[in-house]
């Protein structure tokens, strides 16, 4: 037995033990906010759109172009010249020139406006992007975390539970030398130890490997051992969460209101609004182009000449368009059928927030019934512990019976600890479907 004991212990102990940094809910936030890749791309993108937005605006002012010119040719004429015996001659001839012209479009049916305002509602769309996505890692982060110590506390119980089988062994084998118990009940008793020790190994196996999973998610090397720290607001597990059933009127009342507060409502309904506008861009294709030109040009033999001799023009150009083989009719359908699509796009999203804000207000009551459900059910099987064994030790009734409190208990904790969790992700996950997860907070 001292060898099964020891064979054990061995087997449990083949985790190093290491230093371990303590990592808190708020820094994980923080690191995922400042390593996450989707979050890098989604800012590059957003400065492209600033910069369209810019080029837009100077779609309305005219343009100017410069240009500048030196020109040098020689010419040699000899005898091979019309007139026989005429001496050589030779012409040098140097020529210096520049220009300044401006273009302007006058009227282009306001495709110029309808871009600019394409422009802006695009820079704002990929703000509001980008807000819902830091919103998404927050969540995404404080989800893996409730994980993580959801996975953390119920390797503890398993370990409580191993104690308490290697204790009941360890007095059943004594009983067993003073004749008090069978030698069944040592080797029912050893079988159960092996099966907490299997539980126990599988729980540190879980628990590693969503340990490495979330610190690949943050970019954090995999092999550094982290202690995850049980956020201080929430570390009492006696007591429910303060304000839950306040908590559920406000969401019931803030459904409606909800699309409003949506960072991606918000981007979807302006990228409707920029459709809108790309409608107006290709319809200006039926309609006239006014432009007009401006330039001033030299052109002299000598530098120092330079704009002593200067040509002045100024232009009016009307184009009107007659024919284009149905190309305007193309762009005008397939601006329309592309607006229609982000109407389409943005029904759903409001079905879809109305649903999910139905559904996680009832996960949450559910999850809050079920988390005092579950700290009633602990009591209880603590208790049914504790008689159990009084009577066994009584001889009143049987180990099996024992056990099944044991499991019963060990059940029961698993049960709280993974209703506790999941009642604080639902928590979060409320604020983040009525887009008021704050992320600003972990930027400071």
């Amino acid at each position: 037995m001292n060898k099964l004991i020891g064979l054990m212990m061995l087997v449990i102990g083949v985790y190093p033990i290491a230093a371990q940094k303590p990592l808190t809910a708020e820094e994980s936030v923080k690191i995922a906010l400042q390593r996450n890749v989707s979050l890098m791309t989604a800012n590059e993108n957003l400065k492209s759109s600033e910069s369209a937005k810019k080029s837009a605006y100077g779609s309305l002012l005219p343009s100017v172009n410069g240009s500048a010119g030196w020109n040098y040719s020689k010419s040699v004429y000899g005898s091979g010249s019309l007139y026989q015996g005429a001496p050589t001659s030779t012409i040098d001839s140097r020529t210096y020139s520049t220009s300044v012209n401006s273009e302007w479009t006058v009227y282009d049916g306001l495709s110029n406006y309808a871009s600019l305002f394409r422009g802006e509602k695009n820079f704002e769309a990929a703000k509001y992007e980008l807000l819902k996505l830091k919103q998404d890692v927050v969540f995404q982060t404080l989800s893996y975390f409730y994980d993580l110590l959801d996975a953390q506390k119920l390797l503890s119980v398993k370990e409580e539970d191993l104690k308490w089988n290697k204790k009941n062994y360890e007095i059943i084998v004594e009983k067993n030398k003073l004749g008090a118990l069978t030698l069944a009940d040592v080797y029912q008793q050893q079988v159960n130890l092996g099966n907490a020790e299997l539980e126990l190994i599988k729980a540190k196996n879980n628990y590693q490997s969503l340990q490495s999973s979330f610190l690949y998610y943050l970019g954090l090397d995999v092999l550094e051992e982290y202690s995850f720290v049980e956020p201080i607001e929430n570390t009492n597990e006696n007591q429910p969460e303060a304000g839950t059933k306040t908590d559920f009127e406000k969401i019931s009342n803030l459904v409606s209101d909800a699309a409003a507060n949506r960072a991606d409502y918000t981007s979807a309904k302006l990228q409707v609004e920029s459709a809108s506008e790309s409608i107006k861009i290709a319809q200006a294709g039926y309609l006239p182009v006014l432009t007009n030109s401006i330039a001033i040009s030299s052109s002299v033999g000598s530098l120092k000449n330079l704009f002593s001799d200067r040509d002045y023009s100024f232009g009016l150009n009307l184009s009107i368009p007659i024919f284009r083989g149905w190309a305007i009719d193309n762009q005008v359908q397939l601006a329309e059928v592309a607006h229609k699509v982000k109407q389409i796009q943005l029904d759903d999203l409001t079905r879809q927030i109305k649903r999910d804000i139905q559904k996680n207000y009832l996960d949450l009551q559910a999850s809050y019934k079920r988390l005092e459900v579950s700290r009633e059910t602990v009591k209880a099987a603590e208790e049914n512990r504790r008689i159990e064994e009084e009577k066994y030790s009584l001889g009143a009734t049987t180990l099996l019976n024992v056990l099944i409190a044991n499991s019963s208990l060990t059940n029961a904790s698993t049960g709280l600890i993974n209703a506790k969790y999941e009642f604080r992700k639902l928590k979060d996950q409320t604020e983040y479907l009525l887009g008021k997860l704050d992320y600003q907070k972990f930027e400071k």
